[in-house]
């Protein structure tokens, strides 16, 4: 018999990633035993929250849950209250710190909006790791303008060794758009028969919506000089940097090249009869040239 986990996560593959936190929240209640390995092992959209204490937003995923309670990054309290909560030591805490306001710079320049979290923790077998957040949404303000939102996931491990340091980062970047387009009610004209009658009656406008969304994971490892603790902020920083700027490009020129390939082959914005015209046109040429 194949493992439940796996069964699980072979279906959220072939499930819609509009809908993952709905599917996630399904497979728990059909195996609320597995709970916990479900959620460790499939990344959902990251959760903004509020800091009651400090009043700023902070992400919350899997990585800064205790039970259902998640901990801030500025003040280091769970939300709800959890007194027994897990915590970095004082030490991986101040670099934590450090981190933070080093990213929330970084998110400022990059994204220009959004929010941004780093967690850490210690490592049973030495070293710690942490993971860095961003999300970003897109608010229309209009029925016709574009939504969205972007949401990245760096997660990494370090090892000392020596004056060096080994990183191990795994990134994944969750991206969906939705375009709409709404008729004008002077437009309507191109509705015939019984479908323009009721759109009348209605006052309804004809609409198409676009909607693409998925997700990419990458991993990387690299060896990077220390020189204090404040290393590990800069050499993470320069491998996410790095990492964000390789997916980007990823799906601006592979995922999104390919969608509009597609989409004109299967429809062409051109009128069919002069792009006839001219590739007749052509042919006279070539064979003018030939003779």
């Amino acid at each position: 018999m194949a493992d439940p986990v796996d069964s699980m996560l072979d279906l959220m593959r072939r499930l819609p990633p509009t809908r993952v936190e709905e599917n996630v929240n399904a497979l728990i209640q059909l195996c609320p035993d597995y709970a916990d390995d479900l959620l460790g092992s499939v990344d959902q959209p990251l959760k903004v929250q509020t800091d009651h204490a400090t009043g700023r937003e902070y992400l919350a995923c899997d990585y800064n849950r205790d039970g259902d309670s998640y901990r801030s990054p500025w003040s280091n309290e769970y939300d709800p209250p959890l007194e027994d909560g897990t915590t970095p030591s004082p030490k991986l805490r101040k670099l934590e710190i450090a981190a933070n306001e080093a990213f929330d710079t970084y998110r400022e320049l990059y994204y220009e909006g959004g929010v941004s979290s780093v967690y850490l923790w210690e490592l049973d077998e030495g070293g710690f790791a942490g993971v860095v957040l961003f999300k970003k949404v897109m608010n229309p303000s209009t029925r016709d303008d574009p939504s969205g939102s972007w949401d990245s996931i760096h997660v990494f491990e370090m090892a000392e060794r020596g004056r060096q340091a080994h990183y191990k980062l795994t990134s994944t970047i969750m991206l969906q758009l939705v375009t709409r387009q709404n008729d004008k009610p002077e437009d309507a004209s191109s509705v015939i028969g019984s479908e323009k009658k009721n759109s009348e009656q209605h006052g309804k406008k004809m609409a198409g919506e676009v909607n693409l969304s998925g997700s990419m994971t990458r991993q990387t490892e690299q060896d990077w000089p220390l020189h204090d603790a404040s290393s590990h902020i800069t050499n993470t920083g320069r491998m996410i940097e790095e990492m964000e700027i390789k997916m980007r490009n990823l799906l601006q020129e592979v995922y999104f090249g390919k969608t509009r390939d597609i989409v004109y082959d299967l429809r062409s914005i051109d009128d069919l009869e002069r792009a006839q015209r001219q590739r007749e046109l052509q042919k006279e040429l070539v064979g003018f040239i030939k003779r």
